[in-house]
């Protein structure tokens, strides 16, 4: 029975192959995440949305798992249905969700009684937008809930052997389709407006649920090895009750604060930084997204490397007090740098200043769950950080959004008037997310405490 369970999991060739397969959807996935983010001023010229407007699209993304609590539910159905299910679910949720944005941008729905219908109501907001918001809030439920379910498959895989490196590849793979949205989606849209870039966006995600579908192929196989079809459920099942225990672990509530507060400083920035670098470079879109593309080519190169060396060294929780340091370092010079000492070098240095910071934390957060939870409601300990770093992300581009508006009035006009030489500028939202910064230090420095307190092992090596 021995040789029997170490026939698939056990083989590096199968382990690896396994971490493509999800690690591509990811890719794609992440793709579709900021495939409208270099786009901002185009949407605002051709369907009218403001800085606020394209601001809630972004946080649109995340508030049926925030306010319907789908991440919570998620996480318990990834505990109690496998991962199986639950991986299928979130690719075809993704798809369904991705089309209905897609839909929201073209002639078909601009000239439909649905549209006239949404044009009633809260008429500062354009139809377009609102449908958009749908469909991007239905994406979100998929893609958060693949999120969990890819790290807790990961560990299902890696666990004893590399989980931090197959976390750190896996996050490499997904940074990828960053640089790919901001490589291409100003390509796309040269070809057809937005709406094209959305498209190809929703492409991809068809072909993420396919190699979705293809790793389940794989799940089924190992669990027959291993004597278990339903996943390798633990002795213990999981109960809702267990919630509460996370609730009142102050490690695992510390790291899924210093989340917040690090993806607040990462993701609703890459909404904006496309234009702001235009603005603060006076450069065209297509050159800033160019620019900005390369932070993520600098997550993904040292993300496996970090996840490496946590795995044979450790020092997980002293790297995400490096990751927040670096972070707060690198959206104060994006606004206190002036626009003439601010050159393509040194944003291009910046960027990457910030990609070393997304290296560290997320390598280092993310292996560090395990340690602090026991594997029987590990799913669920996912779904509730996810939860809970949605309410960042739901907030943050809003707000961002409408600080831009409010400490450049009349701006907005001008663009709309056609005005080629109107620019935001960005020092408010930049001394915002400064302020996370800040705050994630104040946050690794406790979760130090509580883990020489409560002896995590948070700074101890991942592989036994």
């Amino acid at each position: 029975m021995e040789k029997i369970r170490k026939s698939l999991r056990d083989s590096k060739t199968a382990r690896w192959i396994a971490l493509f397969l999800i690690a591509s959807t990811m890719f794609f996935a992440y793709f579709f995440v900021d495939v409208a983010a270099p786009l901002q001023i185009l949407f605002q010229t051709d369907y009218g949305w403001s800085p606020e407007v394209f601001g809630m699209l972004g946080g649109s993304e995340f508030f049926l798992n925030v306010f319907a609590f789908f991440l919570i539910l998620s996480g318990i159905i990834l505990d109690k249905m496998g991962i199986r299910f639950t991986i299928i679910t979130s690719g075809l949720t993704m798809v369904i969700g991705g089309s209905l944005k897609y839909y929201a941008l073209t002639e078909g729905f601009a000239q439909s009684g649905f549209y006239e219908f949404l044009s009633t109501f809260m008429v500062n907001i354009p139809a377009s937008a609102k449908l958009a918001f749908v469909g991007f809030a239905i994406f979100g439920v998929g893609v958060e809930m693949a999120g969990i379910t890819v790290s807790k498959t990961i560990v299902k895989w890696f666990k004893g052997k590399e989980l931090a490196l197959a976390m750190g590849l896996e996050m490499a793979v997904a940074r990828l389709g960053v640089f790919a949205v901001f490589r291409l989606s100003p390509i796309f849209a040269e070809n057809g407006g937005a709406s094209n870039s959305v498209l190809w966006g929703v492409i991809f995600l068809v072909i993420g649920l396919l190699t979705f579908l293809v790793y389940t192929i794989m799940d089924v196989k190992l669990d027959k090895q291993i004597g278990d079809i339903e996943n390798e459920l633990p002795e213990e099942e999981f109960k809702v009750s267990d919630i509460g225990k996370l609730i009142r672990n102050p490690g695992f509530m510390t790291i899924a604060a210093l989340c917040v507060l690090f993806y607040a400083a990462i993701f609703p920035f890459q909404k904006f930084a496309t234009d702001m670098l235009a603005s603060k470079l006076n450069v065209e879109i297509k050159v800033a997204a160019a620019y900005f593309s390369w932070f993520p080519i600098g997550a993904m190169i040292l993300t496996p490397f970090m996840g490496l060396y946590l795995d044979l060294k450790g020092k997980g929780a002293s790297m995400m007090l490096y990751g927040a340091l670096l972070m707060m370092i690198s959206h104060l010079i994006f606004a206190l740098v002036p626009a003439e000492m601010f050159t393509t070098t040194v944003a291009i240095l910046n960027i990457v200043i910030l990609g070393v910071a997304f290296s560290l934390v997320p390598a280092s957060m993310w292996p560090s769950i395990p340690k602090i939870v026991e594997d029987r409601y590990l799913g669920s300990a996912y779904g509730l950080t996810f939860w809970i770093q949605n309410i960042g992300l739901l907030i943050v581009p809003i707000l961002i959004g409408w600080s831009i508006s409010v400490s450049n009035p009349g701006v907005k006009e001008l663009i709309d008037a056609g005005d080629t030489t109107a620019k935001y500028n960005y020092f408010v939202p930049e001394m915002i997310f400064a302020g996370f910064g800040v705050l994630a230090i104040i946050l690794s420095l406790i979760l130090k405490r509580v883990n020489k307190v409560k002896n995590y092992g948070l700074d101890l090596p991942n592989k036994k």
